[in-house]
């Protein structure tokens, strides 16, 4: 038997506001209400650092965040309001791009017995194409999104959820993924 669970990746204010669609946030909530409905695990990864970000100072991406950014308390590293997590579902904090990069998800996961991913996230080519990749390494089945992912660049959005990603991923969109759930 397969068990799913969603992945909501780095859906946090100030990476949405780099998104230009304005319906992003509201496809994604659609997912995660399915997800719920079916009794599907939603588990919510963000990028977060410690104050003074120890752990970036090695890292080319994101040593040059200001100070205070995506650490606690910093609003803007708050999960969007439109798909914010209900209380007992799990948050999981990366250090890196992947989800799996500096985070406990790997346990999270296999300690809910689930092998299988449903990817949604921002962006497509950051934490969507790391996670996936590391995922299948991981031998988990993955399922992505398309509409769930959004990236600043569209041609490079579309050749991902296009060409590459389905060579390891069922790739299908938000309403067609809930409507499978039922």
């Amino acid at each position: 038997m397969t068990t799913s669970a969603l992945l909501v990746m780095d859906v946090q204010q100030s990476i949405t506001a780099r998104i230009s669609d304005p319906d992003y946030t509201s496809r994604v909530a659609r997912a995660v209400a399915a997800a719920r409905k079916a009794g599907v695990p939603v588990v919510y990864v963000v990028v977060g650092f410690r104050a003074g970000h120890p752990e970036t100072r090695s890292s080319p991406t994101f040593s040059a965040l200001p100070e205070g950014a995506f650490t606690e308390g910093d609003p803007n590293a708050a999960i969007h309001p439109d798909v914010a997590p209900q209380p007992g579902e799990t948050v999981v904090t990366k250090k890196r791009i992947s989800a799996f990069a500096g985070s406990d998800l790997d346990l999270v996961l296999r300690g809910g017995a689930v092998d299988h991913l449903v990817l949604a996230g921002l962006s497509t080519s950051g934490v969507v194409l790391s996670t996936l990749r590391q995922a299948a390494d991981l031998d988990f089945r993955l399922t992505v999104l398309s509409d769930g992912c959004g990236d600043t660049d569209a041609e490079v959005h579309r050749v991902l959820t296009e060409k590459v990603f389905p060579r390891q991923a069922d790739v299908t969109t938000v309403d067609e993924w809930a409507a499978r759930l039922g």
